[in-house]
């Protein structure tokens, strides 16, 4: 699939996601393609993959993976709970 085609429906997807899991009683006005961008994104051969995010501050990114040998389209959602740093010594 075409990058620019790849990162279009990556965008839409997110926001028809964000759009049909809000709560309903919040106040956020729904997110259309152009609210969500892309944090980072790759092509490898035949296959896509863009982590995506939104400016809604509800601590959820999103994950899209084109699968160019069986046409697939995986959808990951997820929330950061934690960001612990953690000191190592190294010998």
């Amino acid at each position: 699939m075409e990058s620019k085609t790849f990162i279009k429906i990556c965008k839409e997807k997110v926001a028809e996601y964000f759009n049909s899991k809000k709560d309903k009683t919040d106040t956020t006005e729904d997110l259309t393609a152009d609210d969500v961008f892309v944090v980072w994104y790759c092509k490898t051969l035949q296959n896509n993959k863009a982590l995506l995010s939104t400016p809604v501050s509800d601590g959820m990114y999103y994950e899209i993976t084109f699968n160019g040998d069986n046409q697939e389209m995986y959808f990951d959602a997820y929330k950061k709970w934690d960001n612990i740093c953690s000191t190592f010594l190294v010998v």
